[in-house]
């Protein structure tokens, strides 16, 4: 780690390596990452971003140049970013669940210079190299030597000059993140120095995350949900992050008891993956004073099971291209408003519209919801048109969601707009029949989509997966949700699946179910 005199021009303190470059002089020796048995420094991590930066300019990298990242969680995408910002080059997160054409459309949609993968995608590269822009492929981890790629540890052991910091605009671009393409070609969302920077304070002031803080996260950093819940507020707020590979449920419970964690990120999946283990009443989450959950509504009794704990789990409302959270629930309030996403967070504005695109101000009104902020991306790169529909002239940014605000002002999502379901007239919400049947003891997961019928229009269909040996007829179906249903909005029909479809984002492909209604 360098340091370096300030000129007369001060560098942007919202740039990504600006801050934190500052962040590491007020505390080099403080764990920053810590990895698979192993700790970085904050300046170990400023270190390896600056001789990364050097490797990259060397390599042709130019500031607007993009730089992509293949492979499983690692200290390295980290690196990846810092480095890339130090140089004014935009970073590119991967998500390493792709297939080979889908990664392939994304690598040429942003025309990414240098790519830097992991040895265990090198393989899926090479197949695709033919078809792909990219200048220059970085190999990260041991391994067989493979023709065509250089060793970027080994590069940047060899540096010896460090390329001076590029200043940049908080409205120059820092990272394109790709959406994950459910309704056609992934979009990339741009966020800026500023999105990344906004997004952290709003984080920060929502969680309180300080210095003494321990965070888990196990969720993708090719994910707004893994990269910029937890991680990037922690480090700016010179915390202590536990990154692992990839989730693993038991890992996760281990890893909270090892390190006292005290924050941790993960989605509705993974939480109920982690309270179906038979350790989990038994574990020790005592050091826990927050989980956030993210990326899907969460069940109410998943909700209910933890608060029970006495773990506030909160959860917040966001997209890709809001940089994560626009609201989120206070943990104090976590059980008595159950089930809400929170209030707007600092930096962010959120309000209802209907369906002709009037605001909607009175309380429990069910509409789109839109949100205006400076954590809200400027739109989608390439694509002009998307971005047009997206965002109005006053940067309200529609986010596709349905919800309502109670008489408090407090925010409650009730589904995706393109998946209500309209049954004789009456708007139905899957989310909310989800979250009953998530709490009859059989069932593991479940999804709920609209099917065609001929009397209603649509019906309401159920897929169940149940747990191994457990039974669930339609009949015990309609009665427990029976209970805490409107008749109108019961499941006419149960499927019963051994797992739901789900795409490489872990979200429940809700379009392949509606494909299987109609097939049949």
């Amino acid at each position: 780690m360098k340091t370096r005199s300030f000129s007369a021009e001060v560098p942007n303190p919202a740039g990504l390596a600006e801050w934190f470059y500052r962040r590491a002089l007020r505390g080099s020796g403080r764990p920053a990452i810590t990895y698979d048995g192993m700790t970085l420094s904050y300046g170990n991590l400023q270190a390896k971003a600056e001789c990364l930066s050097a490797v990259l300019q060397a390599g042709g990298v130019k500031a607007g140049d993009r730089v992509a990242f293949l492979g499983f969680n690692h200290p390295l995408v980290l690196v990846t970013l810092f480095a890339s910002a130090r140089i004014g080059a935009i970073f590119i997160p991967l998500n390493f669940r792709l297939t080979r054409h889908e990664l392939e459309f994304i690598i040429n949609d942003a025309g990414v210079h240098t790519l830097i993968v992991d040895a265990d995608h090198c393989a899926t590269i090479d197949l695709a190299k033919a078809t792909l822009p990219c200048k220059r492929y970085l190999r990260s981890g041991t391994g067989t030597t493979r023709a065509g790629w250089e060793q970027v540890e080994t590069l940047m052991d060899e540096v010896s000059n460090v390329p001076p910091a590029v200043d940049v605009l908080a409205g120059d671009v820092a990272a394109i993140m790709y959406t994950s393409g459910t309704t056609g070609q992934p979009k990339g969302a741009m966020l800026t120095h500023g999105n990344l920077w906004a997004n952290n304070i709003n984080w920060m002031l929502a969680v309180d995350y300080a210095s003494d803080d321990t965070v888990l996260n196990c969720a993708p950093l090719f994910h707004v949900g893994g990269l910029c819940v937890t991680v990037l507020p922690t480090l700016l707020a010179g915390g202590h992050v536990v990154l692992q590979r990839s989730f693993v449920a038991e890992g996760f419970l281990r890893a909270i008891k090892r390190h006292r964690v005290s924050v941790a990120f993960a989605v509705p999946a993974m939480l109920l993956a982690v309270t179906q283990l038979s350790s989990f009443n038994q574990a020790d989450l005592s050091s826990l004073r927050l989980i956030i959950a993210g990326g899907a509504p969460v069940p109410e009794p998943l909700l209910r099971l933890f608060n029970g704990r006495g773990i506030p789990l909160s959860q917040g409302f966001g997209m890709t291209e809001s940089a994560s959270a626009v609201t989120f629930l206070e943990a104090e309030l976590a059980m008595s408003k159950l089930g809400s996403c929170g209030k707007a967070t600092a930096l962010s504005e959120i309000h209802l519209i209907d369906e002709t695109g009037a605001a909607i101000t009175a309380p429990d009104v069910k509409g789109e919801i839109c949100m205006r902020g400076e954590n809200v991306t400027p739109g989608y790169w390439n694509r002009p048109q998307a971005t047009a529909e997206a965002l109005d002239k006053d940067g309200w940014f529609r986010s596709g969601d349905i919800g309502y605000l109670d008489a408090d002002g407090y925010l409650y999502v009730c589904d995706r707009l393109k998946d209500m379901i309209i049954s004789g007239g009456e708007n139905i919400y899957p989310a909310e029949i989800e979250s009953v049947l998530y709490a009859h003891p059989a069932v593991v997961e479940v999804a709920v989509v609209g099917a065609p019928d001929d009397r209603w229009g649509e019906r309401a269909v159920a897929f169940v997966a149940v747990k191994p040996g457990a039974l669930l007829s339609f009949e015990e179906m309609q009665s427990f949700a029976a209970d805490h249903l409107a008749r109108y909005k019961l499941p006419r029909e149960l499927r019963l699946v051994d797992a739901l479809p789900r795409n490489s984002n872990g979200k429940v492909q809700k379009t392949e179910l509606r494909q299987r209604c109609k097939a049949t």
